[in-house]
């Protein structure tokens, strides 16, 4: 796998999907995600170790992965990281490093396949930043994998709370180019396709998510929210309120904190 602090040519950014580190909670957390509403893959297996399941929106997805029992020193870079959101992907036409993964179908199962190019580990605190390339998107995007109970058709922001927005939003301004931030209120934001990455001050992620989102012990920089566009906020209000999850308003529309989502607050908008 490649390390690379700098996109090999000027690039526009477009979020492809991301991460939720569960490590060996697989089942717990594709539960939960199920009673939060979304409609997840079958258990998929990477030809390298890890396992997931995905809940695939309009153009960009969701990934909840993890190991299986016996599996947990495979890939164990990726599990040194603290469970919850450990990964912001980026749609990438250039990658050199092939990953299969196989997908049941009906009427028999194929391969997955896809390629990767990772930002130098140093880089990204508590997760990681990488490119992905799908060489079968069609194994990936399908329209019946692409309803879920609660409305949800898209990515449309990706928070990373940091104590210096400026100095985390420096590596993805050196990947994409000059001009790409823009100041908000508490950090910078950058558009991503379809999707919105905002780098927040820690108070200014409390106030904008209303205190869903966790926080850093340490201090140090974490991934930590993830919000979807829905036509209508009825459909997870039904959803959670069934379930028994509950819910808060936030500016944008209802959120649910990091407790009952895998570490991941998850606000839901229309």
């Amino acid at each position: 796998m490649s390390d690379v602090i700098a996109a090999p040519r000027a690039i526009s950014p477009m979020l492809d999907h991301v991460v939720i580190n569960v490590m060996g909670r697989l089942d717990e957390a594709a539960a939960q995600y199920g009673r939060l509403g979304f409609q997840l893959t079958a258990r998929g297996h990477h030809t390298l170790g890890s396992s997931n399941n995905l809940a695939i929106f309009g153009t960009n997805y969701l990934e909840l992965l993890g190991y299986l029992p016996g599996r947990e020193t495979m890939r164990a870079d990726l599990w040194a990281h603290p469970a919850g959101l450990t990964g912001l992907v980026f749609k990438s036409i250039d990658a050199d490093l092939v990953f299969a993964r196989p997908v049941e179908l009906p009427g028999g199962g194929q391969d997955a396949r896809f390629k990767v190019i990772r930002v130098s580990g140093d880089e990204v605190q508590n997760g990681r930043t990488f490119f992905c390339h799908h060489d079968t998107p069609e194994l990936v995007w399908r329209p019946e994998w692409q309803s879920h109970a609660n409305g949800a058709t898209e990515i449309v922001e990706f928070v990373i709370a940091s104590q210096q927005p400026a100095r985390t939003a420096a590596l993805y301004e050196r990947m994409f180019g000059p001009g790409l931030l823009t100041p908000t209120s508490g950090g910078v934001l950058f558009r991503a396709g379809a999707a919105t990455v905002l780098i927040l001050e820690p108070a200014a992620v409390a106030a904008r998510y209303a205190e869903a989102a966790l926080t850093s012990p340490d201090g140090a920089d974490r991934m930590v929210a993830v919000i979807f566009k829905v036509k209508s906020l009825d459909a997870p209000r039904d959803v959670f309120g069934a379930a028994g999850i509950a819910y808060r308003p936030y500016a944008g529309g209802i959120i649910v904190s990091h407790l009952d989502a895998a570490n991941v607050a998850l606000g839901f908008t229309a």
